[in-house]
């Protein structure tokens, strides 16, 4: 069952309840009114009968033959007049005596002073009357045709009301919950044209401030960020190929040469070098793109404990220096009074962190002319604060620009060998560690990396 549905049936049940509700409470309090003014109506008739006997302004025989006559027509009063010792006076239809008067009724009326009862469809009372300081029992009782055929009337009109009503309830309740609706159908509509090749499009969005317009716009910015996932997928597959092709063409053309005629023991050492030098750079190369995908897990994918900068970058060092003995890098750390290590203690991943500063000191070394880096650590407020510095030959405006962007080789990319995606990294790793990273330099005068991370 659609939505538009539903909120019509329940809409529809839950005021037609209401509506039940209100119609039950019309009837019972009519119903209350009818009763309490035929009873009001029996005590008049029965003080006037009374009062008319007893004074002995109209004979009995005369007010009989009336009440007699009348009901016929209409649904007369009978009446009737005792005394306290149950003595009957007088009483308009013996033989019909709706009332049945007995010993009893009589001593109640005399304790109550007034009762009112039903005696199966018809109502009666009983009331002690006083006149010329002599007691009467009076009673009365009728049947109020008129106000149960008013009440049968009100039936069929509030029962005619209840089905139009209801009715009329559930068309204009289908018409609302489909106007109501008819944004979510738009959206919906709109949603089924968003597929990988129109990744562009967007849901409309006609009012930011309500339920609808925070989902279209919660919902857009998803999109956003598919879009953004879904370019740099496209552009690194399309770059990883073409990265690739490079030194796998290099690997097939090196060996293709050499099955082609007879050499010496010397040039088939030499082949066989330069395919394995190709195959190196494309293991590099793929071990690049597999720490870059590394760095774009979730951080709660990876494993983050407390590392100490210090030991960090002392490790990093002499890994760096044992697989290049002609680097020279140089360790710095500011002083502080307080010696409190938790100043140059990160919360962060030991490997990825490692990768990082690596490929940061690697750089210095392979564009400075004496293979130099400087490293130093320092900290302010909430920031542990590493700068990595060379006396190299710098970067244009150019290279800095598109410092991070994956695959982009500088203009100084004859000096050392590389794939582009070793800064790229880098600031994924930082940014993932919740932490910034900045460049500064001059062509001829060097760079500086300078990395913040937050401190426990």
């Amino acid at each position: 069952m659609k939505i538009r549905t539903a909120l019509t049936w329940k809409n529809t049940v839950v005021t037609a309840t209401v509506f039940l509700l209100c119609m039950v409470l019309i009837y019972l309090v009519s119903e209350h009114t009818r009763s309490q003014t035929f009873f009001h109506d029996l005590k008049s008739e029965a003080v006037t009968k009374a009062h008319l006997f007893l004074q002995n302004q109209v004979d009995a025989q005369t007010m009989q033959s009336i009440y007699l006559n009348n009901r016929k027509f209409i649904n007369e009063v009978e009446v009737a007049v005792y005394t306290p010792d149950f003595r009957m006076l007088y009483h308009d239809a013996v033989q019909n005596d709706i009332i049945q008067e007995n010993r009893e009724m009589i001593d109640r009326i005399l304790r109550e002073k007034e009762i009112e009862f039903y005696i199966g469809k018809y109502q009666g009372i009983g009331i002690l009357y006083v006149l010329d300081g002599k007691q009467y029992i009076v009673t009365a009782a009728a049947y109020d045709g008129y106000g149960y055929q008013n009440l049968l009337e009100l039936q069929k009109t509030l029962g005619i009301l209840f089905v139009v009503g209801l009715s009329l309830l559930f068309v204009v309740g289908y018409f609302l919950a489909r106007a109501s609706l008819k944004p979510i159908r738009d959206i919906v509509r709109k949603a089924e044209t968003i597929t990988a090749s129109h990744i562009d499009r967007r849901l409309p969005v006609k009012n930011e401030k309500d339920e609808l317009g925070e989902l279209s716009t919660t919902f857009n910015a998803l999109l956003d960020r598919l879009e953004i996932s879904f370019n740099s997928q496209r552009m690194f597959v399309s770059n990883a190929s073409h990265e690739l092709r490079t030194p796998l063409a290099a690997l097939i053309a090196e060996l293709d040469l050499a099955l082609q005629k007879e050499r010496t023991e010397e040039q088939y050492r030499n082949s066989i070098r330069h395919a394995l030098d190709d195959a190196r750079r494309m293991t590099k190369l793929i071990d690049g793109l597999l720490n870059l995908a590394k760095a774009d897990y979730q951080k709660e994918q990876l494993k983050m404990e407390e590392i100490r900068l210090d030991e960090l970058l002392l490790d990093t060092r002499n890994h760096l220096l044992k697989a290049h003995p002609d680097y020279h890098i140089e360790l710095l750390f500011e002083q502080d009074d307080s010696d409190d290590d938790r100043q140059i203690t990160v919360r962060g991943n030991l490997y990825l962190l490692n990768i990082a500063f690596a490929n940061l000191i690697e750089n210095n070394c392979k564009y400075s002319a004496d293979k130099s880096s400087f490293v130093q650590i320092s900290f302010w407020e909430k920031w542990t604060i590493i700068r990595l510095s060379d006396d190299g030959v710098g970067m244009s405006e150019t290279d800095k620009k598109h410092l991070f962007t994956l695959f982009y080789r500088g203009e100084q990319e004859k000096m050392a060998e590389g794939h582009g995606i070793g800064m790229t990294l880098v600031q994924r790793i930082i940014q993932l560690h919740e932490g910034n990273i900045a460049v500064h330099s001059e062509q001829g005068r060097g760079t500086t990396f300078v990395i913040e991370l937050p401190h426990v």
